[in-house]
């Protein structure tokens, strides 16, 4: 559904693999140069459905598993429930669901929502009786290289130095080209410090960000690159989509704008910017441009402010989700 979604299942597949389990994915094409660009091998299968709706990448997968014939199948598609899951299941395969919304049956043998504020009571009546359900922040699914900067970064922000880099990543699929919207609000009231500007190569914005750039020495454009974490780890501010990369800013404690770019992420972000742990933007509203500089100026002149949101939000996200979620599938076997 998602550049964040295909990047959740990569970390769980490479946490997977270190366990000696061997993986392999069934993709839409849309996600094939996501999977090759951050390191899934070329040698490791990877099969990609013609039809990119979810009954062709279910029958495909299913064609798939036959060959193939995994001990357990892992769906994470926003539209994916009981129907398609038992589509996938043998008398001894085991099925995963990955969800965020809690809106749907589900016919799985274990269950991975790690939205803030999510219960196990909220799947009642939605997951089969009995099924394990992994719930909250601490099963999210950050890539290992997070945690591994986690120590150097909320040391450094500890120390409450004053801003000297801002982040803007709003995601692989840049939503209708925001990530120009959102630099070109940010560009007149730059400070002397730097603004890392994060882009695929695919994005909206690639052409806009790139003329801003070449006028401005301030902002260095990334495209496709491999080094996120240590750009979010080196941040002192950012600007970050309302999905997945939240957990990769509260990981390395970075005070944050969190943008919902989308209804599905409305109500985390929500809940996050309630208990302290960012301050959220409705990147929907006709205000959006005063909103976020209002926002953005608020984040640069409050120091208190910042080591509040880096405190609170590295409370709840250790980075060692992903090697959870790979102990209680493997524990399924």
């Amino acid at each position: 559904m998602g550049g964040g979604h295909v990047m959740r299942c990569l970390t769980l597949a490479r946490a997977l693999s270190a366990e000696g389990v061997e993986c392999a994915f069934v993709e839409s094409r849309a996600a094939i140069s996501v999977l090759r660009r951050f390191g899934w091998p070329p040698q490791t299968l990877l099969a990609v459905a013609q039809d990119e709706d979810l009954s062709g990448l279910v029958a495909y997968g299913a064609r798939f598993a036959e060959l193939f014939d995994p001990d357990i199948v892992v769906i994470d598609h926003y539209r994916a429930a009981e129907r398609e899951e038992a589509a996938l299941r043998t008398r001894s395969r085991r099925i995963v669901a990955i969800d965020d919304l809690a809106d749907r049956r589900h016919a799985c043998d274990l269950l991975v929502d790690p939205g803030f504020g999510r219960r196990a009571e909220d799947y009642e009546g939605l997951a089969p009786e009995g099924c394990p359900t992994l719930v909250g922040p601490d099963y999210a699914l950050v890539r290992p290289d997070f945690a591994a900067a986690r120590p150097r970064a909320l040391s450094r922000r500890a120390r409450h130095g004053p801003v000297r880099r801002a982040l803007v990543a709003l995601g692989l699929t840049d939503v209708g080209g925001v990530t120009a919207r959102v630099v070109e609000s940010l560009a007149p009231g730059l400070q002397d410090f730097r603004l890392d500007v994060v882009l695929s190569g695919s994005a909206p914005s690639l052409d806009a960000v790139s003329v801003l750039a070449g006028r401005d020495r301030r902002i260095r454009l990334h495209v496709d690159t491999s080094e996120m974490a240590s750009l979010t780890a080196d941040a002192d501010v950012a600007v970050g989509a309302g999905g997945s990369s939240v957990w990769e800013r509260a990981c390395v404690g970075l005070p944050s704008l969190c943008l919902v770019l989308a209804e599905n992420q409305a109500a985390m972000a929500r809940s996050l910017a309630e208990a302290g742990a960012c301050i959220a933007v409705d990147a929907r509203a006709p205000d959006f441009e005063a909103e976020l500089a209002k926002a953005w100026r608020r984040l640069l002149d409050d120091a208190d402010l910042r080591w509040s949101l880096s405190r609170r939000s590295s409370e709840l996200c250790d980075g060692r989700g992903a090697e959870r979620v790979a102990d209680a599938i493997l524990g399924l076997l």
